[in-house]
């Protein structure tokens, strides 16, 4: 079964890994023209948040603000009235791992500005409160497929809302005893703007459409930059950036579950 939906269009990608700081290192480096980062850079420093808040600000909250500002750089729009959908498949693993040993050992110690950003919504609250936005906000999680679902709901809106939609998808390691339950590796975030007609900031279109049955797997990276980042839970969004990357028109199917998966056609617009 499939279901055709509305044409959509991609501004401002944003991307942000150690070994790729930065969109336009990521996009060379996906086309083979330059190497990744050597040494690997350091967690990126949001400029959106006050200085004491950007000591304090979790790993999660850095790579979302980091790229949805980027984002929002590119697109040339106003953050303060773009409602927003950021997608992590854990949240703030290190934080959980703090959290639980602190509350097994000695519950009196635990840190309320920790216990403030364990919440899966802490990285977009910081952002709509650091950009004063006060269109809608969400904050999705679907384990592996957070990127896809994350990016089916801001398509969703923006089809049915006619306004474009910020999208933000970012994960951190595991560490603790999560490591040994939950997959996932390194750094890695993403974001872009998906708007319901073509501006002069448009990188691309895509079709998009529901379909059912029994799902392939999920198109794997291709380049070896982005195969090295395959073991961060948002890996499921590295074909769709390398296929930005390419610049040529290619279908993906992202996988939403077992049994469904988002169909995409993308058409770059140069």
């Amino acid at each position: 079964m499939s279901n055709r939906t509305p044409t959509l269009y991609i501004e401002g990608p944003a991307f942000w890994a150690p070994t790729l700081p930065g969109w336009e290192t990521a996009r060379a480096v996906f086309r083979g023209e330059v190497q990744p980062a050597d040494p690997p850079a350091k967690r990126p420093a949001p400029q959106l948040l006050a200085p004491a808040e950007r000591r304090r600000a979790p790993d999660t909250v850095a790579l979302a603000l980091e790229v949805a500002a980027a984002a929002i750089a590119a697109s040339g729009r106003n953050a303060a009235q773009l409602p927003c959908v950021f997608a992590s498949a854990h949240g703030d693993l290190g934080i959980n791992d703090y959290m639980s040993s602190t509350l097994a050992g000695d519950p009196k110690l635990l840190s309320p500005i920790k216990f403030h950003n364990s919440v899966h919504n802490a990285a977009v609250g910081y952002w709509t409160i650091g950009t004063g936005c006060m269109a809608a906000s969400n904050s999705v999680s679907a384990y592996e497929n957070s990127f896809a679902t994350g990016l089916l709901e801001a398509a969703t809106q923006c089809a049915a809302d006619q306004e474009a939609v910020l999208l933000a998808g970012f994960d951190v390691p595991a560490v603790g005893a999560l490591a040994s339950v939950v997959t996932s590796r390194d750094l890695l975030a993403v974001a872009l703007v998906i708007a319901p007609a073509r501006t002069e900031r448009t990188v691309a279109s895509f079709e998009w459409s529901l379909a059912s049955g029994t799902q392939r797997a999920a198109p794997r990276p291709s380049s070896d930059a982005a195969r090295a980042l395959k073991a961060n839970a948002m890996a499921d969004a590295l074909p769709l950036f390398e296929s930005l990357a390419r610049g040529k028109p290619e279908a993906l199917a992202l996988p939403l579950s077992g049994t469904l998966s988002l169909q995409l056609r993308l058409e770059p617009q140069g």
